[in-house]
Parts: C-alpha cells; sequence; structure tokens
C-alpha cells in the first residue's frame, strides 16, 4: 500500500470515527454530571457528606418595595445525624422579621433574642436531641442558619421572610436577590475583626483569600476550594403589582419566564425553573407613566408614625454648567479579578477614557499586593495620551493580594488641581475582609471628590460597594463579566456623568418629624432616586422644599406631603426604617478614629450602639449583629445527640471567578463533574489522531 493510498485511508478512517464518536461526545457535554444525590468531601483524609440544600424565594414587590420569602429546605444524605451550618447572602438592607422552623409535622415560630441569649437557647436544644434553628447575621449582608440535630430522612424547613426597598436605578427598579457568598482576602496580619463580626467568627487567615465564615475554614471544612456544585439548588418567583402600568421586566443574569395578569400585575420566574446558586439573581423592571416627583408611603401603628419619601431628579443641567474633571480611574487588578472580570475592567475602560471630555484630565492606578499608576500627575484627555492610557490598560494582569487601601490612598491623597471637580471610577469585586477599614478611609480623604463604584463579578461584596458609593457621595453599578461586557461596558461607561442634584438638604416646613435617615443626603442622578425616612408624632400636612445645586445653580424643588394619609399594607414602612437606623447606627463604629485599630481598648461608643442596635431588633423583630432569631422542636429526634458531627452545607464557586480567588493555583475546582464540553470534543480529536497514527506507524513498519 502507498504512503498516498494509507494516508487517504487513515483520514477516512479517522474521519468515519469522528462521525460516530462526535454525537456521542457532543450529547454527553451537553448533559449535566450525572449526581450521586450528595456531595462528599475529603477532610483530614476521610470522606464526608455534607447536607443537602434546597432554597425557594419568592418576592412580592409593590411599589418600590419588596417582601420576601426565601423558604430553606435541609436534607441529610449521611447515615448517621448531624448539625449543619450554612452561610448564605442577603441584601444588605434587608429587614428579616419573621422565621418558622417545619420538621416531622411540627410547625415552629421563631423568636428573637439577644444573640448570647439564643446562642444558649439553641446549644442547650442541640443537647437535648431536639431540632433547632438558629439564624444569625455575620455582616450585614451575610447570615449564618444553623440547624441542630439534621436526622437521616427527616428533612428540616426554614422559612424567613424580609423586606427591602427596591431602588431605582438608570430610569428602571431593580431588585436584587443575592444568591452566592464570594471569597474574602484579609490584608493585615493584625487586622481586628469588623464590628459586625459575631463573636464567635474566627479570624480569617491574613494575607490569605478564604469565605468570610463563621468559623477559622471555608464553608466545607477547610477544603483549598469549593466543591463545584451542579445541582439546581435555588427556584425564583416574582410577583409585581404596580399602580402604573408595567412596561418592560428584564434581566442580566437569568433567562425569564413572564406571565402577564394585568397592566399592572406580572408574575416572573426562571425560564428554567431552577438554577445554580452561583451568580446574583437581578430583575429591572421599567413602569409607564409620567414620572412623579414624589412618592409618600406612611404607616402608623402602636408604635408610633412611620413614613419613607422619594424624591426623583429635575432636569439635568447644562454641560456648560458642569467644572473640568478630574478622572481617576481605580483597578483592582488583585488574584480575584483574573480572567472574566479583569476583562470586563478593560472592556469597561477601553469605553470610558474614549468618552472623555476635551476639558478632562484622567489618572489610571492599578492595586493588588501594591499601588502603582500610569502617571503620577493628571494628564490631559487628548488623543495621544487616551491611546497611551489604552496601552497601559491592555497590558494589566489579575495576581497577587488585595491592598485596597494603598489604591485609595493614592486616588484621593493629593488634592486636585483648584477649580477642578474630582470623580473616582472604581472597578473592584469587593473580596476583603477589611470592609470597615475601607470605608473609613474614603470618608477620611474624600474631600470634595466623588467616588463611582463598578462592582465587577456574578457576586460580589454588595455590602462594601454599595457603602463606598454611598460614603464616596457617588453611586455604584453592577457589571457581570459572563455577559456581553462589550455591550454592558458601553453602557454603563455612559454612567460617569456628574451630579443632577448635589448639596442636597430638605427644609421639613414645620412638619413634626424625627429620626429622619439618611443623616447625609446623597447627591442624585438622572435616571434615580432618593428615599427619605423618618418617624412623626401626629397626622399633618404640608409643603417640604428640597434645596440642592444644579451645576453652578441653585436648585428648589417643592413637594407636598400628607402625614394624614392611611396606613401602609401591613409593617414594611415601619421595618425598613428600623433597619435603616440599624445601619446608620453600625456606621458609626466605622467613623474616624477607627476603633477597631486600638489594640486591647473597648470605644466607648460601642457600648452605646450595642444597646440602641438591640432595643431596635428586640421593638421590631429583626435580625441584627445583637439579636438572632432561634427556634426549638418539641420533639427529641436524636437520642445520641453527642455522636452528630458539625458539618457545613457546600457553597458553589462564584461564577466567572477563578480558583486564584480562593488561594489556589489549582486548575479546576473540585468536587465530582464530568469533563466540560470542550474537553469531551479535544478528547474524541485526540483519539482519533492517536489512532490514526498508531495505524501510521505499524504500517510504515511493515
Amino acid at each position: 500500500m502507498t504512503h498516498s493510498l494509507l494516508n487517504r485511508t487513515l483520514f477516512f478512517g479517522g474521519f468515519v470515527l469522528l462521525l460516530f464518536l462526535l454525537p456521542l461526545a457532543l450529547a454527553r457535554a451537553g448533559e449535566p454530571p450525572a449526581l450521586a444525590g450528595s456531595i462528599e468531601a475529603e477532610i483530614d483524609g476521610r470522606s464526608v457528606v455534607l447536607p443537602s440544600l434546597r432554597s425557594d424565594i419568592h418576592a412580592d414587590i409593590r411599589g418600590d418595595l419588596a417582601t420576601v420569602t426565601v423558604v430553606q429546605t435541609f436534607a441529610n444524605p449521611a447515615g448517621q445525624a448531624l448539625h449543619a451550618r450554612y452561610l448564605f447572602p442577603l441584601n444588605a438592607g434587608a429587614a428579616v422579621y419573621e422565621m418558622w422552623m417545619d420538621v416531622g409535622g411540627e410547625r415552629v415560630r421563631a423568636q428573637i433574642q439577644e444573640i448570647e441569649q439564643a446562642q444558649r437557647t439553641f446549644e442547650r436544644a442541640k443537647s437535648e436531641g431536639r431540632a433547632a434553628a438558629l439564624l444569625k447575621q455575620q455582616r450585614p449582608n451575610m447570615f449564618t442558619q444553623q440547624i441542630a440535630n439534621l436526622m437521616p430522612g427527616l428533612p428540616v424547613t426554614v422559612t424567613l421572610r424580609y423586606v427591602q426597598t427596591v431602588p431605582k436605578v438608570d430610569g428602571e427598579y431593580e431588585l436584587v436577590l443575592p444568591l452566592v457568598v464570594g471569597p474574602r482576602f484579609n490584608p493585615r496580619d493584625d487586622a481586628a475583626p469588623p464590628p459586625d463580626a459575631a463573636p464567635a467568627v474566627g479570624e480569617s487567615i491574613p494575607g490569605r483569600w478564604q469565605l468570610d465564615a463563621p468559623m477559622p475554614y471555608p464553608p466545607v471544612f477547610g477544603l483549598e476550594l469549593p466543591p463545584r456544585i451542579d445541582e439546581d439548588r435555588v427556584s425564583v418567583q416574582v410577583d409585581l403589582h404596580s399602580a402604573l402600568p408595567i412596561r418592560a421586566v428584564s434581566s442580566r443574569t437569568h433567562a425569564l419566564a413572564t406571565t402577564v395578569d394585568s397592566a399592572g400585575l406580572w408574575h416572573i420566574g426562571l425560564d428554567a425553573g431552577r438554577t445554580i446558586d452561583n451568580r446574583d439573581f437581578v430583575l429591572r423592571y421599567a413602569l409607564s407613566g409620567a414620572a412623579n416627583a414624589a412618592g409618600l408611603l406612611v404607616q402608623r401603628d402602636a408604635r408610633g408614625g412611620f413614613f419613607s419619601l422619594l424624591i426623583e431628579p429635575p432636569a439635568a443641567p447644562d454641560d456648560a454648567d458642569i467644572s473640568p474633571r478630574e478622572m481617576v480611574f481605580l483597578l483592582d487588578c488583585s488574584g480575584s479579578m483574573s480572567g472574566l472580570p479583569m476583562d470586563a475592567s478593560k472592556a469597561f475602560m477601553r469605553q470610558a477614557l474614549r468618552k472623555l471630555r476635551p476639558t478632562d484630565s484622567f489618572r489610571i492606578i492599578r492595586f493588588s499586593d501594591r499601588a502603582t499608576e500610569f502617571s503620577r500627575t493628571p494628564r490631559a484627555a487628548t488623543p495621544d495620551n487616551i491611546a497611551a492610557g489604552l496601552r497601559y490598560v491592555d497590558a494589566l494582569r489579575g495576581m497577587g493580594g488585595t491592598m485596597m487601601a494603598s489604591g485609595i490612598h493614592q486616588a484621593l491623597e493629593t488634592p486636585p488641581a483648584p477649580g477642578v471637580k474630582r470623580i473616582v471610577t472604581f472597578l473592584t469585586d469587593g473580596y476583603i475582609g477589611n470592609d470597615y477599614e475601607i470605608l473609613s478611609l474614603v470618608g477620611e480623604l474624600l474631600g470634595d471628590a466623588r467616588v463611582y463604584v463598578f462592582g465587577v463579578g456574578a457576586g460580589v461584596n454588595r455590602f462594601l460597594l454599595d457603602e463606598v458609593g454611598r460614603v464616596g457621595r457617588g453611586f455604584t453599578r453592577y457589571m457581570d463579566p459572563t455577559e456581553d461586557v462589550a455591550a454592558v461596558a458601553a453602557e454603563l461607561s455612559d454612567r460617569l456623568q456628574s451630579p443632577v442634584l448635589t448639596d442636597i438638604e430638605i427644609d421639613w416646613g414645620g412638619l413634626p418629624v424625627t429620626s429622619v435617615l439618611p443623616q447625609q443626603i446623597p447627591d442624585l442622578f438622572a435616571g434615580q432616586s432618593i428615599r427619605i425616612q423618618g418617624r412623626f408624632a401626629e397626622a399633618a400636612t404640608g409643603s417640604i422644599r428640597v434645596h440642592g445645586r444644579a451645576g453652578a445653580r441653585a436648585a428648589t424643588l417643592v413637594l407636598p406631603v400628607d402625614l394624614a394619609a392611611g396606613p401602609a399594607d401591613g409593617e414594611a414602612v415601619g421595618l425598613v426604617w428600623a433597619r435603616a437606623a440599624i445601619a446608620q447606627k453600625m456606621r458609626e463604629l466605622s467613623l474616624p478614629p477607627r476603633w477597631f485599630e486600638q489594640r486591647g481598648e473597648t470605644p466607648p461608643q460601642l457600648a452605646t450602639v450595642r444597646r440602641q442596635v438591640t432595643q431596635l431588633g428586640l421593638d421590631f423583630k429583626l435580625v441584627t449583629r445583637w439579636t438572632a432569631f432561634v427556634a426549638v422542636s418539641e420533639q427529641i429526634v436524636n437520642a445520641a445527640p453527642d455522636a452528630a458531627s458539625e458539618v457545613d452545607v457546600a457553597l458553589p464557586p462564584v461564577a466567572g471567578v477563578t480558583p486564584a480567588a480562593y488561594g489556589s493555583s489549582a486548575p479546576a475546582f473540585t468536587g465530582a463533574a464530568g469533563p466540560e464540553p470542550a474537553t469531551w470534543a479535544s478528547l474524541v480529536l485526540v483519539a482519533v489522531l492517536v489512532f490514526g497514527a498508531t495505524l501510521r506507524r505499524r504500517a510504515v513498519a511493515a
């Protein structure tokens, strides 16, 4: 047989083999890997079965207030009793006001108690072999659910409810349901715990990435990486009620299935029915009709009167009224930003640099283990300088730790030129553990600057990023790097605008209002709104004046206010005010001087804040740093509670985040799973080539 004939034969044989195997490989690649119904982890050389989880979330939105019900079902696939722990996120503004537990046909209403008392109640039930649940707040946006005596074949269902406002973002309302907790980096060996860390929380390992869990290791028993989870563990259902016609709903994070009952009542769910909890769910909706200048919600009950006032901006000022700007771009280039997040940040920067105004100047600062800068002095926004800036951005890579403070010092420490408005555009995933140190630093160095935060990731640290935007008197937006980043970057770069109304103050015109929040009203940007909340002693009507500056000119909005209106449905207005009041109290602990940097001292304001926050939690039945929900069954379900193992519900890695974010150079996350689709196709091709090469060698040898 000639070599030509041999080559043709090998090619034809390989092609036939490829046609035979490729459909099988593609079919296998398109299917999720087979699941055994449980997740196992290697811990100290032994295999441990972890508890399984199913979460069902229902949000009922009326106006711009959402009541959210979260149903968590825990099951024990192991052959012995377990004590389970689950770390999960909620919206940082969530007012968690109700919880109950179902087990073995029994429903138990949870009681709100001070944190130490709730822990004792839970531990006693645990030692007695009773089913019990304990809900604690680790951070404003991170909670733990502990389940005592989770028995094989006896699932425990825990239901919790919370209320939150739905903010207006770029002309549309945006509901965020956080589904995943990302890693955290603690940048200092001597960093003290944040003021809202629970007493039992172990310190994160200095200089390493790890989950900010209620124990000194990630919530899968010290595994360097979270296990790979392929199970769709979460369902989401949203009922949207509106007095105005609903124009559209959309989500960039999940495919939706929508049912329209009427112009003002839509039902929204997941098109796939369920999803894996590795990215946050974000829903946006737009309403038809003329925008209202203000919306007022009023509630009166035995605790008094509460109000919530929505303020929207006036017309935007002319460009001629806008001062020259120093645009400072601060880029997180740490290890967690490698891969897709870094690509998304670069896409944003390409758009933002090309849209600079001729009167602008700019700086580019990158930080990881330390901060470095494109140019120590601001560069004029000329075509040549912008081209040089683009080359600098293209060369950036994600690696190392997250010394965020060094970047903030670099961006804000040096004052801008006289008459120039400094705007800091901050791109990061926020995966750090020293949140309050960063917030205090921004507050100390801000001056007259504004900080616009762009969170890059599918499950970022929204508490920190929202608070940096608030403290920085700017705004916060989010970019999912698994989306069409070019389109999203183009859209978000347009948000680098000047605020419509600044230096806002309200003249209440003699209305009997107290405890008004926020204490410092943020700037108002086009397409968004501000909620002003407070209490009132008695029914009254009148007008308020909202004073501010629109560009270089003074501006005033006159709004009618009727505190004699009927009560709102339920307790949402009062609960949202109480949660805002708690958040304000907790912020006092992060104001300068930074008390958590003082070694061996108890700050005098801590006892006062703790007492005030605890009382608000007890009065309004809310979970706080120092109050918790605990539910205890009457049934003794475990005759040998001391033999039960302490285990953690597995958390998936955040979508789009590489293992580098979790402190590992491993090429993939652990856990049982089949090869990726591309891998299957590659295996088929390799098999064909190896087969052909073997035949060719044999033919040549012959």
